[in-house]
């Protein structure tokens, strides 16, 4: 077939000099006034980043995979180990200490005059202080009022150290909270006393608040508080505690679970409904606490001039507290794009000197400027400063303002890989002097730009529908696809699997899962379109899961990153869920149906007998004989809306469950019921770790995708369809493009045929798709703000059907034959000669031992049965230890000179993403 390749002019290119890690000065854009954003919901007529690519720095900034340029105003320094989770100044404003994640490290001190990382704390080789664990908890670190010492939280207490007279930190020793039954202590913020005798500890996973002998660590006295208490400060004598969870759940609340407490939440949405603070009275310390009403999920405490400041990240607002009444004097909004009103996540606040209040905005890498006076006097809004990404903390230092930026650059951390991984994270520093008011008026045009902000041209649909269309461009209007299939799938990058196709911006050195081992896939982009250029946001699947279900990563799932231990899937944490909702509750609210087969599940129930060896043989004989399933799967999800619109005995995440059986039980359903409007999957055999091995798990999830779309195609419903094919992210592999580039597939009578598409998509603009054509409104300024795919379709439809193709890599490949099924072993189709060959599962000789050790360790990980978890391995032993099995044996890692055992590996010490239990 022939092939042709889409293309449109590209702004200058280059690498980010920022990826060094050195000092680079940034100058922001100052070019416009601030954008008038009309009304309606639409897409953009301008397409926002052409064919940039991520990593590329364009005119308007550097591109990160989060449908965004960053040009950050001010100066920058970017700390390659990790993600920031939360920083502080040290007492004399020399130093700031830093909680990291997913670098191998937990702590960064950093000098603030040489502007440099002075010290790395964290269990890694290449630590300079070592401790024993990577966990950091979502606030502090938290020094000691006369900085000679500095607690940082972690899973059961504190790890305290001594400060020494550089700055540097030495003496680890730990502070512990015991457990309550299965909860775990999991704090959040510390606060010392004035004289530092006495440390208050709010500890989240508990519900309540500890007083703490800093001198011994001895637990003087316990208040409960609010749900999922989080931030704390002192105010003359009382204690202030924000509750990210809201108010104890009362009789008849609905509520749903959250670490063990079922708290008040809405059953549509999942959400929390209900935001507190708490006020503990020291002075009389026997007495219960009392509770202030503010907006949901409140994060971030802040006070100055008899006011306390308070974010309400889900709500988008800060409450104002007058500290003497204790009563909310004013609600500052923070959504400064009209046609979102939440999305913006407000997350850190400060107050300068001279009466400028700043709001960190952390989706918008934004800090939100306003003119303060008094609590009860009205701010004014100034406009938008432009941050690096997801900014997280900021404070005053002298006359310069520092923020603290959880992802900094994105995945950029300079390595010696080949290519890039989702987590080669980065976080930055940012400082500057704050502009006047009019040069931050000229600055918020620069924000707005970088978020797409304000390109929205076309109303809402109001009557006069126009003709049918694939992607209308009105929300509303009519479409000529009525059935909508989203395939969520597993963790691999573009060059996994489509490395290996001459068409399109691949690296075959980088190739794992070639045309032998998913040959449906190669056929669907040649059919349909191959996407070159598309990017999974999160970097695992605690955040793709919600960036497709809520279109956005809510900041309490970022923020929870250091420790996952509260909650990895948010499935089953009410906290996890934005109050606008999810896409199925969005479809209902349209006047759509959705039937959800395993995606955004929590539970699975399996019976006895019911191995991946006796799934694969019912699977063949439902195939031969039509008959049901003789093992009754039961898979569920705690959020109500989802539950009920959820076929149960479609199994969640298992990668002992063969995706040829979630086809058979789909397309039972399929043929009985016919298609919702929205129709979501998870498929999930492609992350790897089963019984069998990786390439034959890969090659299963081919086939089953293969199969429905054959399925669909040939059925009365094809007309009317279209199908998205997605990673939930990209994490288990590289890419010499970036570490966050999937392989997508749009597949539809609707979707252009035998084409390359290069524009610049994401998740995000998946979902803004599907929300265009069934007219679902956006759930947040992200996909608000998201331009749809309307190049991937045509108006002219071309009907014909896609026939599957049989596997080429045995299904049941890997297994001894002691643990072949009874039914046999798996016969594969011939191989195409012209592709690479897939494994065999032999292993050389001199390999053998090194294989046995690698068995060793995939005994161990979590990957199958009931309580399987996505990511509970180490992701740079599991990315090996695929890539090994997918080559015999016989290639080292890219980049990599030598095949390692799984002790060997570098970043092995890298904390998995998902530590439950």
């Amino acid at each position: 077939m022939q092939v042709t390749r889409q293309r449109v002019t590209k702004a200058r290119t280059g690498l980010f000099d920022g990826i060094t890690g050195r000092r680079v000065r940034l100058l922001a854009a100052a070019t416009a006034t601030l954008v008038v954003a009309g009304g309606g919901i639409a897409y953009a007529s301008t397409d926002v980043f052409g064919t940039d690519q991520v990593g590329q720095l364009t005119e308007k900034g550097l591109v990160v995979s989060g449908d965004q340029y960053l040009d950050p105003i001010g100066e920058r320094l970017v700390i390659n180990p990790g993600k920031i989770m939360s920083s502080s100044v040290s007492p004399d404003g020399t130093h700031v200490a830093a909680s990291i994640t997913d670098g191998g490290m937990a702590l960064a001190i950093i000098d603030l005059k040489s502007w440099k990382v002075q010290q790395l704390v964290g269990n890694s080789a290449t630590a300079d202080l070592r401790i024993s664990g990577n966990d950091v908890g979502q606030e502090g670190p938290t020094y000691s009022p006369d900085g000679t010492q500095l607690w940082l939280g972690q899973a059961d207490g504190y790890r305290k150290f001594t400060v020494n007279p550089d700055g540097s930190l030495s003496n680890p020793t730990f502070i512990t909270i015991a457990a309550q039954g299965s909860k775990r202590a999991l704090v959040g913020e510390a606060v010392f006393t004035a004289d530092g005798k006495t440390v208050y500890s709010a500890v989240n996973g508990q519900n309540r608040v500890v007083a703490i002998d800093a001198a011994t660590g001895a637990i003087q006295q316990s208040w409960n508080v609010g749900n999922a208490p989080r931030d704390m400060l002192i105010v003359g004598t009382k204690l202030y505690v924000s509750n990210e969870g809201g108010r104890p759940a009362r009789p008849g609340d609905t509520t749903i679970n959250s670490y063990g407490t079922q708290v008040p939440a809405d059953p549509v949405t999942g959400a929390t409904t209900t935001g507190t603070v708490s006020v503990i009275d020291l002075a009389n310390p026997a007495a219960a606490g009392t509770s202030i009403d503010v907006g949901l999920h409140p994060t971030a405490l802040y006070a100055k001039n008899g006011a306390l400041f308070v974010t309400d990240t889900a709500t988008n607002d800060v409450s104002v507290i007058d500290t003497a009444s204790d009563k909310v004097v004013q609600t500052i909004a923070t959504q400064p794009w009209p046609q979102a009103s939440v999305g913006y996540e407000p997350n850190a606040v400060t107050l300068t000197d001279d009466g400028h209040l700043l709001v960190t905005l952390g989706r918008a890498n934004a800090v939100a400027v306003y003119r303060y006076t008094t609590a009860q006097e009205p701010v004014s809004y100034v406009g938008l400063l432009p941050t690096d990404y997801f900014p997280a903390e900021i404070t005053t230092v002298g006359d310069q303002v520092l923020v603290s930026n959880t992802r900094g650059i994105d995945a950029r951390r300079p390595t010696t890989a080949a290519g890039h991984g989702t987590h080669d994270t980065t976080s930055s520093l940012q400082r500057f002097t704050l502009p006047d008011d009019k040069q931050i008026a000229k600055y918020t045009s620069t924000v707005f730009e970088q978020n797409g902000w304000g390109k929205n041209d076309v109303k809402v649909a109001q009557g006069n529908k126009q003709k049918a269309e694939p992607v209308p461009k009105r929300l509303g209007d009519p479409s000529t696809i009525k059935h909508v299939f989203l395939i969520v799938k597993e963790n691999r990058t573009y060059d996994q699997v489509f490395g290996d196709m001459p068409e399109g911006n691949g690296d075959p050195s980088l190739a794992q899962y070639g045309e032998n081992v998913t040959p449906n896939q190669h056929a669907l982009a040649r059919q349909f379109g191959l996407y070159d250029n598309t990017y999974d946001v999160g970097t695992n699947s605690a955040e793709g899961h919600n960036w497709l279900m809520q279109a956005d990563n809510p900041e309490y799932t970022e923020s929870s990153a250091g420790e996952y231990l509260r909650s990895y899937d948010t499935e089953d944490d009410a906290l996890g869920h934005q109050r606008t909702g999810f896409i199925w509750t969005g479809a209902q609210a349209a006047g759509q149906s959705v039937r959800n087969f395993g995606e955004f599940h929590q539970f699975l129930t399996k019976p006895a007998g019911a191995t991946w060896q006796n799934l694969y043989c019912d699977t063949k004989k439902m195939e031969s004989t039509g008959q049901d399933t003789a093992y009754t799967l039961n898979s569920s999800s705690p959020i109500p809306s989802l539950n009920d619109v959820s076929v149960h005995g479609f199994p969640k995440f298992d990668t002992s469950v063969p995706d040829i059986y979630r086809y058979q039980i789909w397309k039972r359903d399929f043929e009985a019921n016919g298609p919702a409007n929205l129709n979501m999957f998870w498929l999930s055999s492609d992350h790897t770790g089963g019984p069998v091995n990786g390439a034959a798990q890969v090659a299963d999830n081919d086939l089953a995708v293969g199969k429905i779309v054959d399925t669909i195609s040939h059925s009365e419903y094809w007309k009317d369809s279209a199908i998205f094919v997605v990673e939930d992210d990209s994490q288990a592999g590289q890419d010499h493009v970036d570490g966050h580039r999937a392989p997508i597939q749009i597949i539809s009578p609707w979707a252009k045929r035998g084409t390359v598409d290069s524009h610049y998509y994401t998740q995000i603009t998946m979902i803004r798709t599907i929300e265009q054509i069934l007219g679902i409104q956006p759930m947040n300024q992200k996909d608000s703000a998201a331009t749809p795919m309307a190049a991937a379709f045509t108006k002219k439809p071309d009907y014909t059907p896609f026939t599957f193709l049989p596997n080429r890599t045995s299904l049941t490949l890997g297994l001894s034959n002691a643990n072949l099924p009874s039914c046999g072993a798996d016969t594969p189709a011939p191989q195409d000669p012209k592709a690479e060959a897939p494994p065999t599962a032999k292993v050389p000789a001199d390999k053998k031992d090194v294989a046995a050790k690698w068995e060793t360790w995939k005994s161990r990980q979590q990957f199958t049965g009931p309580t399987a978890r996505p990511d509970s391995a180490s992701p740079e032993q599991l990315n090996r230890f695929s890539w090994y099995e997918a080559h015999d044996w016989k290639k080292p890692y890219p980049g990599e000179s030598k095949i390692y055992t799984p002790d060997e590996v570098p970043g092995a010490d890298i904390r998995t993403s998902d530590t439950d239990g």
